[in-house]
């Protein structure tokens, strides 16, 4: 894992271009990192101003805009990797310890951080050495079920039914997992924010979380910023449940051969094609999808069709993991 960048302490000294908007810089933690942003992200937690591990800019970036017929723009190299979205704009990650954003004509930071906290954090998160993936994950008793499967498998939803039963939210849609120590990997908590479909979130009462503004038209989820039910400590990794729907509640434990596969299928990294990984990476990748699929329960989860019924997966689950680590 990357280690602290001490010299961003002083970044709000650094001299700002001609003509450029000064913008309030606020300060975050979130996956074990303090954030120095321009761009406002209510969704993580704040923090002390400090030194950063990573400082979030906002202003132009000198590469080429994707058209609104290519909607999207990537590009990789050793030390900086670019992502741009027509509609969204653009963000230049650089040595694991920064981003700077672009912002499409007209759009604000409320749009700015969907992606932001998504595939950029994402990748960010990869690049300073973490494995991570495509999923969700919930803290159960200091034990962790991480939720990965298909899009719309039900991933959030199961992971809020687990949230409304008493139990706390480490990460939604982006787990990141520390192998630092090979035999223990350990789920970083994210922030404590899910996101759900309208008829989801009907079903699953979240108490008194706050249901935030529509982001766009086009993305049919609404945020959901918990108040409590979040967990700020590293959880180890327990059990990975595949995601799929069926008739009734089951689990089924997958062997070797088919879980190691499962894991790098929902890495996040392998979303962005074979570009984002250059044979050193892919092989420190590879080695790192292996080494949780030895150490962590990998399993096939059925969650029966209907919401009024995922009370019988949250009760499996239960059982399952209070049976303690699995091993192949």
């Amino acid at each position: 894992m990357m280690p602290r960048n001490e010299q961003l302490a002083a970044y709000s000294d650094h001299p700002r271009p001609h003509g450029r908007i000064v913008r309030e810089r606020r300060f975050y933690r979130a996956y074990g990192l303090t954030i120095a942003s321009e761009v406002t992200l209510p969704e993580l937690e704040r923090a002390t101003p400090g030194a950063a591990d990573v400082v979030i800019a906002v202003g132009p970036i000198d590469l080429p805009k994707p058209s609104s017929d290519a909607a999207t723009e990537f590009r990789f190299e050793p030390d900086r990797q670019y992502l741009a979205w027509h509609a969204v704009g653009a963000f230049l990650i650089s040595d694991g310890c920064r981003i700077d954003v672009e912002p499409a004509p007209g759009v604000d930071d409320t749009l700015i951080a969907f992606p932001l906290l998504g595939p950029v954090m994402a990748l960010l998160l990869h690049r300073r050495g973490l494995l991570v993936l495509h999923a969700s994950a919930i803290a159960v008793a200091g034990t962790s079920a991480i939720f990965m499967g298909d899009k719309g498998a039900g991933k959030s939803t199961t992971a809020s039914a687990m949230i409304r039963a008493g139990h706390d939210l480490l990460t939604d849609d982006v787990v990141a997992l520390d192998l630092a120590n090979p035999g223990e990997p350990m789920i970083v908590p994210g922030f404590p924010q899910i996101k759900l479909a309208a008829d989801a979130a009907a079903a699953i009462s979240l108490g008194e979380a706050e249901v935030r503004p529509q982001v766009h038209p086009a993305i049919d989820k609404m945020q959901h910023r918990l108040n409590g039910a979040f967990s700020g400590n590293n959880v180890p990794a327990t059990r990975i449940y595949i995601l799929k729907r069926g008739e009734k509640a089951a689990i089924t434990p997958l062997p070797g051969i088919a879980a190691l596969p499962a894991i790098i299928k929902f890495s996040y990294v392998t979303r962005f094609g074979r570009a984002a990984l250059p044979s050193d990476l892919a092989e420190v990748h590879l080695r790192q999808c292996a080494r949780l699929a030895d150490h962590v329960g990998v399993r096939r989860l059925e969650v029966p069709t209907g919401l009024d019924r995922i009370g019988e997966a949250v009760d499996l689950i239960e059982r399952d993991l209070a049976t303690g680590r699995w091993r192949s």
